[in-house]
Formats: structure tokens, C-alpha cells, sequence
């Protein structure tokens, strides 16, 4: 849909951050909605948001809200006022895609890369991904207003940067916002895979639930945090990291961190894999252990029923420690369905004190696509429609439309 033509005034326009940021965070959806929750006076209202819809930022939808009189129409971002470019970093592939400013993936690809090549190699291969998408898209896409990057490891969100040892060996404290913000000149957001997959579940299914918990069940293991609706990140990122609390055994299996007895050597993808293969049925990745899961292989089946049950001890303790309202499970060898969640749902409804339990849901994701990207992009309208940084895209906006 093309802006409507709207004779609009910069001075309005740079004006207007909070009223684009209450609609681009769906905190009004109507002209009542924005006198209402800014406190400007109607007037006020009429002319930034006049000039936010001539410049094409906002547009009115033909769905209209009931208003006590004559219905209103719907406000929102505009979707094709921009786009973004967005990346998941995976262990074996890149997915790299470009979407519109509703989150809408508008063109996409995935490359393989090696993991060991490092950051300046990895985030070459991306920028040159991203550039060639860009060029890709259709006129009416509008400028890049920023781009988001999803990592398989632990990230310092406010410095941008891996932190600690991981699976992508030679990033840690790497300046990856810098890099891609030098060569890209927009805002660049870093964040771990899970988060976002936390981000996507629940904007996008559990809106209205304040206190959940999103477990990645794939190759390695992990968890998103939402307390009182917002992603806990902690101190430095490392929220969540659930695939490294030790389960007690008399012999403990060796993790690929380096310790013993970490959940994910006894309940990842990589561990069900290497568990398969010791018993005869070849198998390296979590595909091939879902691939088993699907013929009815007996000892797929059994180990992945102890699994759940390895899942459900470290569960426990989150329970008690967050109580959360949802548990939900994702990632490959989450298709197992109720053959892992059953282990997961004994322990924490048998060990766990009702009080915690006694409304807690705990399910599988439905969510078929690459929830970690569309999270990164989300991500991204998070930040740049936040107050702190929302006068950049209203400054070129106002830059773009005076040069015309």
C-alpha cells in the first residue's frame, strides 16, 4: 500500500517520536489511543501524526475500531517504510533474510559456512548475503533501517559480543555490532538463538502470558527467560543456560564444554546422536536422531524418554526457583512430542511444590519456521523504535523526503 499523499511539517515530524513509538509497540492503535496515552492535546496529536503518515512511516488500515461513535481506522508502522536485514548463525549453516518493517520475510537464503572460520570470515560471508538480498528487493521496500544477528552461544546484549568460551571458537569480545555497524552505517543488534526463539513464542502465541520459559531442545540446550513480559538476559547474558546445570550420576558422560555431567551431554541432540551410534544405529546430528524417533526405533525411543526425564530434574529446579505460568519446549528433538515432554511433566509435577504446579502449563512449540530469525527481526523494531534511539529513524526520514 503506498503512503497516502499528506502535506506534513518536519518540525512535526521530528517531534513525533513518542506517538511512531506507541504505534510501532502497539501501545495505541487509534487517534484516541494516542491523545489518550502521549497526554498531548488533539491538536498536537492531528499534526505529528499528519506528518508521520505523509512521510510514510504510519498508515492507516481499512480495519476500523470501535470508538463510543463514529468508528476509527486502524494506525500501524507501515510495513514497506523500510526493511531489515537478518541473520541465525547456526553450527552449520547461515540463514540470512530480509523483511519488511511487520516482520515479513521478503527474501531469504541459506549458505553453509565453517563454524571455525571466525568472525571476520563468518560476517563477511553475511554482509555479502545481506548485500546481495538487498539488491534483490523491490523500490517500494523502502531504506535498511536495521539489522539483528542471532548466535548458537551466549551474548553480551548491551556490549553486542559473544562472551566466554563457545561453539564459535575466536568470537569471544569480538566487536560484531561495530564491524557490521561501520560497513551497513545502521543500528546492529546481537542476541542468543534461544532468546529470540523466546521473543517469537511469545509475541507471537503467548502474548498475554507474564512469566514463561522457552526451552531449545536441538543440538545443544537452552532456555529464554520473559519475566513480567520481558526477556531476563542477566549480568552478562547468560540467563537461561540451563544445558550446563550438572545432572547427579555415578558416571557422569563428558560434556563438549569440557565438564561432566551438564544436561546437554545427556539430553542434546549431539548426545542422543553419539548415544544411537554406540549401540549400533549411525546417527550425528539431531535430524538423524528424530529421523530414528520416526521409524519406531526401539532404543531411539527409550533414549529419548530418558531424556525427558534428564530435562525434567533441571526443569524442577527452574520451576522452583522462577515460577513461571508456561513451559514451552522447541528445537528438532522437541518433535518427539509426548515422548520426551512425558519425562519433562513427571519430575516437575511429582518433585515441584504445588503452589508452583498447580496452574503451570508445560507444551511443545507448533512453530515450524526459523523462529530465531523472525525473533532477530522483532528484535531489531524493538530497538529502533525504542525511545532512546527512535530520533534516528525520524531524522533520516526528514533527511530523505528534504532531499527529494
Amino acid at each position: 500500500m503506498k503512503p497516502t499523499a499528506i502535506a506534513w511539517d518536519g518540525t512535526a515530524l521530528l517531534n513525533a517520536g513518542r506517538l511512531l513509538n506507541l504505534i510501532a509497540s502497539g501501545g495505541a492503535t487509534s487517534r484516541s489511543d494516542l491523545i489518550e496515552a502521549s497526554g498531548l492535546s488533539r491538536m498536537t496529536v492531528s499534526q505529528r501524526l499528519s506528518s508521520l503518515l505523509g512521510a510514510g512511516l504510519v498508515e492507516e488500515t481499512p480495519q476500523t475500531l470501535p470508538s463510543g461513535g463514529r468508528p476509527t481506522r486502524q494506525l500501524r508502522l507501515r510495513p514497506q517504510a523500510g526493511h531489515l536485514l537478518v541473520a541465525n548463525i547456526g553450527e552449520t549453516h547461515l540463514h540470512v533474510a530480509a523483511t519488511d518493517l511487520a516482520a515479513t520475510i521478503l527474501a531469504e537464503q541459506t549458505m553453509p559456512f565453517q563454524i571455525s572460520d571466525g568472525p571476520q570470515v563468518v560476517l563477511t560471508q553475511i554482509g555479502e548475503g545481506f548485500t546481495a538480498l538487498a539488491r534483490a528487493l523491490p523500490p517500494h521496500s523502502g531504506p535498511l533501517f536495521g539489522i539483528g544477528l542471532s548466535l548458537p552461544t551466549p551474548v553480551d546484549f548491551n556490549a553486542g559480543r559473544v562472551v566466554g568460551p563457545s561453539v564459535l571458537f575466536g568470537w569471544d569480545g569480538f566487536d560484531i555490532r561495530g564491524w557490521l555497524g561501520q560497513r551497513f552505517n545502521v543500528s546492529v543488534y546481537v542476541e542468543n538463538d534461544v532468546n529470540l526463539m523466546t521473543i517469537y513464542e511469545h509475541r507471537l502465541h503467548f502474548a498475554g502470558v507474564e512469566d514463561m520459559i522457552f526451552i531449545k531442545v536441538g543440538t545443544g540446550i537452552g532456555s529464554g527467560i520473559v519475566s513480567q513480559g520481558r526477556i531476563l538476559r542477566g549480568a552478562k547474558g547468560a540467563a537461561g543456560d540451563i544445558g550446563h546445570i550438572q545432572v547427579k550420576s555415578a558416571h557422569p558422560p563428558l560434556c563438549r564444554c569440557g565438564k561432566l555431567g551438564c544436561l546437554e551431554a545427556w539430553a542434546s541432540g549431539w548426545a542422543l546422536a553419539r548415544d544411537l551410534t554406540t549401540n549400533g544405529f549411525p546417527a550425528s546430528t539431531a535430524r538423524d536422531v528424530i529421523d530414528l524417533f520416526d521409524r519406531q526405533t526401539p532404543e531411539a525411543l527409550m533414549l529419548l524418554r530418558k531424556a525427558g526425564r534428564s530435562v525434567g530434574e533441571v526443569v524442577c529446579e527452574v520451576v522452583s526457583l522462577l515460577n513461571p505460568g508456561l513451559i514451552v519446549i522447541g528445537g528438532t528433538i522437541s518433535q518427539a512430542g509426548d515422548t520426551l515432554l512425558d519425562g519433562v511433566r513427571e519430575l516437575v509435577y511429582q518433585r515441584c511444590l504445588p503452589l508452583a504446579t498447580s496452574d503451570l502449563k508445560i507444551v511443545a512449540s507448533a512453530a515450524e519456521e526459523d523462529t530465531a530469525i523472525l525473533g532477530a527481526a522483532q528484535l531489531v523494531l524493538d530497538g529502533i523504535f525504542d525511545m532512546a534511539a527512535i530520533d534516528q529513524i525520524l531524522e533520516r526520514t526528514a533527511r530523505m523526503h528534504t532531499s527529494v
